[in-house]
């Protein structure tokens, strides 16, 4: 942002937000995950998605970026030591808090940023629809899973699979912006590819739009997680794959699509209600 010394509101004093708001109503709430991914990378992977892009997007579309969550709904990862998570209403309702807390500021349009990949959506989504019912705000949500998935899909080079938990795409983020917490000499490598159209294992949705297909939801047990993953470190995908560039590059074409979220939502009108304090 031209002439603002950060796009992060916790970098910056109160008059500068009370200023910035003076003349724009947007914010971006980036939200992640602490959980396991694999031996190589750090715990905080899916907030550095959600950090990052949301710090990107916001210096192209000038707006304001809330302090990252760093908790998400990690149940599925809850046998790997260090992983910290929230139950889903939780999270629902720290997302409706901090949502109210912007809305009262001035904040108008906000867009949820979600970092967790499909993992925080249903949580994240029903915190929208109650920030929207309840204030008329404009609340979106947006995945960094989701968001560009046809870019993603140019830049990965493995078989369809590859860009799976702590693979080619994950691993590639931690190159680029995280790499002094990446050790590659404890990655798994290798990879056993899944035959495009399979139906996905997990959910309605995959990581990686190359495996769309026919499917069902069924959450796994945390051991169960473990056990189907624990030869690979808990890796699902090709972390051999990723590159520091291809991770920038991955950002890059997420961040430009969540700013244009940002200019598609200024150009709605917006009546808001303010919310009362409740302590």
């Amino acid at each position: 942002m031209p002439g603002r010394p950060s796009v992060w509101m916790q970098e910056l004093s109160w008059d500068e937000i009370a200023a910035h708001l003076g003349t724009d109503d947007v914010a971006l709430v980036p939200i992640g995950a602490t959980e396991q991914h694999g031996h190589h990378a750090p715990l905080l992977l899916d907030t550095g998605w959600a950090s990052v892009v949301a710090e990107e997007a916001a210096k192209l579309a000038g707006c304001l970026v809330a302090p990252p969550m760093h908790y998400g709904w990690s149940h599925g990862h809850m046998a790997f030591p260090g992983t910290i998570g929230l139950k889903a209403e939780t999270l629902t309702a720290v997302a409706v808090d901090i949502g109210e807390c912007l809305i009262r500021h001035g904040v108008r349009r906000i867009v949820l940023v979600n970092g967790n990949r499909m993992a925080n959506l249903a949580p994240m989504e029903i915190a929208a629809v109650k920030l929207r019912m309840s204030t008329g705000a404009l609340v979106a949500v947006a995945d960094c899973g989701l968001l560009a998935r046809e870019a993603i899909a140019r830049l990965a080079e493995g078989a369809p699979g590859t860009l799976g938990h702590a693979g080619e795409s994950e691993t590639a983020l931690v190159l680029a912006y995280y790499a002094h917490l990446t050790d590659m000499a404890r990655a798994p490598g290798g990879f056993v590819p899944t035959p495009k159209g399979a139906a996905p294992r997990h959910g309605h949705h995959t990581l990686d739009p190359r495996l769309d297909g026919d499917g069902f939801y069924l959450p796994a047990l945390p051991e169960e997680f473990r056990a189907r993953t624990e030869a690979r470190q808990g890796v699902v995908g090709d972390d051999s794959l990723a590159t520091a560039g291809k991770g920038r590059a991955m950002v890059a074409a997420i961040a430009g699509r969540l700013a244009g979220v940002v200019a598609e939502l200024r150009r709605m009108p917006v009546s808001v209600r303010v919310p009362p304090i409740v302590a």
